[in-house]
């Protein structure tokens, strides 16, 4: 339950400081003689998408950038970032039971972007399990869910109340993937989290080391508020240049965290319909604040946890 009221007044000192108004960037200003490969570039770039945030700064110096330099000859030139996103996932898997974090999230739906979404987010890996307390701009809404029967898990469903005067029905069950729970959302609450966006980033790579038309290049920068401490970052942008049935995303960028050694931002963009466009934004997910390895148990997802779903 501390955990809980931690979040809570983690709430209350974020709302104070105003750190929840997205007026923050969250990269330093992009300075292309920092890219080491350096390739076709798109016009009128569009700049990365703001979030709000406090970063809570390293506990130990920050870790060596990733070595993205090696390339065997003859290989496609995306290899040495799926070599990463698999190290990435392998840390994850050998060294992050759990953990806290703010999530910032923006989608395109049925061709509208979307607000951006912030939650507090509450997250265990085994079993799958995961809290959310929304900050903006749905404030006060909730959502469990644990990937396992009850009474330890939620039965296969996700538990929400939403805020404002329809918190007074109640908490619903809902099916993960079904209409309600899906309305405005790009992915399943069974998506959330760092790991499943590694994975995908996995899954992604390894379909387009199939294909050419494939430009990487990677640079070191920050991430974080335009004023106050901020994290060092690798970040690595792969762009296809042509759309073409095999890619998902025209751009994408990766920010992997040197400490952390874990991608703690991802933003993919589309093709620009016409040439000189910005390249819309697709979708975008970043989670700041991260505090790993809480040694969160069973009570830390449960129903009746009394800090949860509170009148």
């Amino acid at each position: 339950m501390s955990h809980l009221i931690s979040a809570r007044r983690c709430l209350r000192i974020a709302t104070a400081a105003g750190i929840l108004l997205p007026s923050f960037a969250a990269v330093a200003q992009e300075d292309h003689s920092q890219w080491t490969q350096p390739i076709l570039r798109v016009a009128h770039e569009e700049p990365a998408a703001q979030v709000a945030s406090r970063i809570v700064p390293a506990s130990q110096p920050p870790g060596e950038p990733f070595n993205l330099e090696k390339q065997n000859p003859g290989e496609h030139p995306l290899m040495p970032a799926l070599r990463v996103a698999k190290s990435s996932l392998a840390t994850i898997d050998q060294n992050i039971r759990d953990y806290t974090a703010i999530m910032y999230k923006q989608e395109r739906i049925d061709g509208e972007l979307m607000p951006q979404e912030v939650a507090y987010v509450k997250v265990r890996h085994q079993p799958f399990s995961c809290y959310l307390f929304f900050l903006a701009p749905s404030k006060g809404r909730e959502c469990l869910y644990v990937d396992a029967p009850a009474p330890r898990g939620t039965d296969g469903d996700l538990l929400a109340r939403d805020c404002g005067f329809r918190r007074k029905l109640g908490v619903f069950e809902l099916n993960p993937e079904g209409r309600l729970a899906m309305k405005g959302q790009k992915y399943p609450i069974t998506k959330l989290g760092v790991k499943a966006l590694t994975e995908e980033l996995v899954t992604v790579a390894s379909n387009d080391v199939q294909y050419g038309e494939c430009e990487v290049r990677h640079m070191q920068t920050e991430l974080g508020p335009k004023t106050g401490p901020k994290r060092p970052v690798t970040l690595l942008e792969v762009t296809h240049p042509i759309k073409r049935t095999n890619f998902r995303f025209h751009k994408a960028r990766v920010y992997i965290d040197n400490e952390l050694r874990i991608p703690i931002r991802y933003e993919a963009y589309l093709w620009p319909e016409r040439p000189g466009e910005a390249p819309p934004l697709e979708e975008t997910y970043t989670y700041m604040n991260m505090k790993v390895n809480n040694g969160f148990t069973d009570a830390d997802f449960s129903r009746d946890n009394p800090e949860y779903f509170k009148d």
